[in-house]
């Protein structure tokens, strides 16, 4: 599937920024201005069902595939939110990056309350900027709208593909070397799973009281986390 995918930048340095579910490429606008400004050229695409993307069927393999052809081999950096890291960690040994960060992965889904997909559906068919600024009240204005328009171009059908993934993706181990960044408490990735990683060779980190996206709640921890890694 051909994606949208856009592109800034002219850094002699390459990141991929890969979003999670029911955004698209806007919500890395802040986290782009900073790699850019770091010597970095950012390609950060919109998965299939959301953004300008196309509709289509829904697992993890075909969002991994997407990337694969989409997108450059060998970047220096490659960076996956939520169900983002989640496609991105599927397909990291074609996609070969030099580096890898998983924020707060969807690695292991049966964390996910019951109930939460109904409400991520009806979140997406009724926020408001003022209800998506009092369930995120560390977001900027420019986060806010970002969400809005995410929402406004998802295809909520994607929630229901979600609903029929295989409950644990969780890697056997890095192909590239590779860091967990965890919200804190993390939405996915349970105390003994981060164990679990760390002794799986994946470096692991914590953004102190950061939510699920940790780029919107805590751009400063968010970056200062990725120190070695960017």
């Amino acid at each position: 599937m051909k994606l949208n995918v856009h592109q800034r930048g002219d850094g002699d340095r390459l990141a991929l920024l890969i979003h999670g579910g029911m955004s698209d490429h806007r919500t890395w606008h802040a986290v782009e201005d900073d790699l850019i400004a770091r010597g970095y050229r950012v390609i950060a695409p919109d998965l299939r069902g959301h953004g300008q993307s196309p509709r289509g069927e829904y697992t993890p393999e075909l969002l991994a595939e997407d990337l694969v052809d989409n997108l450059p081999v060998g970047a220096d950096v490659a960076i996956g939110h939520s169900l983002g890291g989640l496609a991105l960690s599927v397909a990291a040994s074609r996609l070969l990056p030099r580096k890898a960060v998983y924020s707060d992965p969807g690695f292991v889904l049966d964390t996910v309350p019951a109930g939460a997909l109904a409400f991520m559906k009806q979140m997406v068919s009724s926020s408001t900027a003022e209800s998506v600024h009092q369930m995120n009240p560390r977001w900027s204005q420019a986060d806010i709208d970002a969400e809005l328009k995410g929402f406004a171009l998802f295809d909520a059908s994607f929630l229901d593909g979600v609903s029929g993934f295989d409950g644990d993706y969780l890697p056997a181990s890095p192909v590239v070397p590779s860091l967990v960044q965890l919200a804190d408490p993390s939405l996915t990735i349970k105390p003994e799973t981060a164990e679990l990683l760390a002794a799986r060779g994946f470096e692991v980190r914590t953004v102190r009281a950061a939510g699920h996206c940790v780029h919107r709640d805590d751009l400063p921890g968010f970056m200062a986390s990725l120190e070695g890694w960017i």
